[in-house]
């Protein structure tokens, strides 16, 4: 099959409900991968269903290397060796810089990060407590989430937070011209290799001077490698969970039995946690590229050939997930791909699922009567990034 067999469709798709998935992905899931066009006019295979995502994303014959020839090419940031870490790498050197990190993200390491950070999660439900009602929920409480753990976790100033969530969004923005990208990827990088210089110097019980101590200072890593990591967890890590946290409390508060549920058995919260992950898959796709030809579901790729992975199209395939459109709180949602899968799958998970379990839990026990402040028509969407989301969400109590 060529590009010539199908109708010309543009990756990433817009959704036309703001919690149901783009509606194409019901179509292309009935017949194998086919090729999509970009945003530059380049043509890449687009691969929908669960069964073939799993299968692609452990093939050693593709490449999350986005500087070589034919990867594609989603944001507008050009591909530079190194910029994006260890995400875009494949082994060995993928393996040596994400080994550096394991200890740090195990679910025993998290597990000691809990009474932190509950007590943020408490801290900002006060604040939010204190302040105006109605109130913007995004800005009171799950930007502020993520972004307060992470900061904690890697040794980030949190004063610093307005600065790297902007140039984050200008990064991740499908709007943005190549130079913004770039720019605001420099200016990022920047920032990040002072913080280093001042890590070396005074060094504390964070990720980030555990890295220059144990690792720069050793000569396995250069201060290039170290900004790239702390990169990449920093805008990983808070934009996705801090967006996942705010679709879930919509998509709770626009399914009060399956909330009354989660309230009245607050067990259910571990269950719910990877249902709302997978409801909400805020990552449409991820990319790779061939190195070999690969024969999946009918088609071959050729060497050279784009791949777009599509993890919000395979959460949403009613082999895997019967009746996938509907938020299931006491749905087993634990095959979902949202954090990907086989040797790149994401090495925050864990952190990012108990984040989502205390701040959900916290969040409805202080405020049982939460409610939405606006119909959900007037909410503003995230429709022009790369993770989907809500830029406000008015709430009152």
């Amino acid at each position: 099959m060529t590009s010539a067999d199908v109708k010309d469709i543009t990756f990433p798709f817009r959704r036309t409900t703001p919690l149901v998935p783009p509606t194409i992905y019901h179509e292309l899931r009935e017949g194998p991968p086919r090729q999509v066009s970009l945003k530059d006019g380049s043509k890449v295979w687009l691969v929908t269903r669960h069964a073939d995502v799993c299968e692609l994303l452990t093939d050693d014959r593709i490449s999350s290397d986005h500087t070589k020839a034919g990867f594609p090419q989603v944001l507008p940031v050009p591909p530079v060796p190194g910029v994006m870490s260890f995400i875009r790498m494949d082994d060995p050197d993928h393996a040596r810089l994400r080994t550096m990190l394991v200890r740090d993200f195990s679910a025993r390491q998290i597990n000691t990060m809990r009474p932190g950070i509950e007590n943020i999660v408490d801290d900002l439900l006060e604040r939010m407590a204190q302040g105006p009602n109605p109130a913007d929920l995004v800005d009171a409480f799950t930007l502020g989430v993520p972004t307060r753990v992470l900061c904690q976790l890697l040794g980030v100033p949190y004063a610093d937070h307005e600065f790297f969530e902007e140039k984050t969004r200008t990064i991740a923005a499908l709007s943005s011209s190549p130079q913004d990208g770039a720019v605001a990827l420099a200016e990022l990088s920047g920032y990040l290799s002072d913080l280093v210089l001042r890590k070396q110097s005074e060094p504390g019980d964070d990720v980030l001077s555990r890295l220059v101590t144990n690792h720069l200072a050793a000569g396995d890593l250069s201060v290039t490698e170290v900004v790239a990591i702390t990169r990449l967890l920093l805008t990983a890590g808070f934009e996705t969970t801090a967006q996942t946290l705010s679709l879930s409390v919509l998509s709770l508060l626009q399914a009060p039995a399956q909330l009354d549920d989660l309230k009245r058995n607050p067990g259910l919260i571990g269950s719910a946690v990877h249902e709302l992950i997978r409801f909400q898959s805020v990552v449409q796709g991820g990319a790779r590229v061939a190195t070999a030809d690969i024969d999946l579901a009918d088609i071959r790729i050729r060497a050279g050939e784009g791949v777009i992975y599509g993890m919000l199209a395979a959460n949403n395939d009613d082999q895997v997930f019967p009746d996938a459109g509907a938020l299931d709180l006491r749905r087993d949602s634990r095959r979902h791909l949202a954090f990907g899968y086989g040797i790149h799958q994401c090495l925050g998970q864990y952190l990012a699922r108990v984040e989502l379990e205390i701040a959900l839990g916290k969040l409805f026990a202080a405020f049982p009567t939460l409610a939405l402040a606006a119909p959900i028509e007037e909410i503003p969407f995230r429709v022009d990034m790369l993770i989907y989301g809500l830029y406000e969400l008015p709430v009152t109590w």
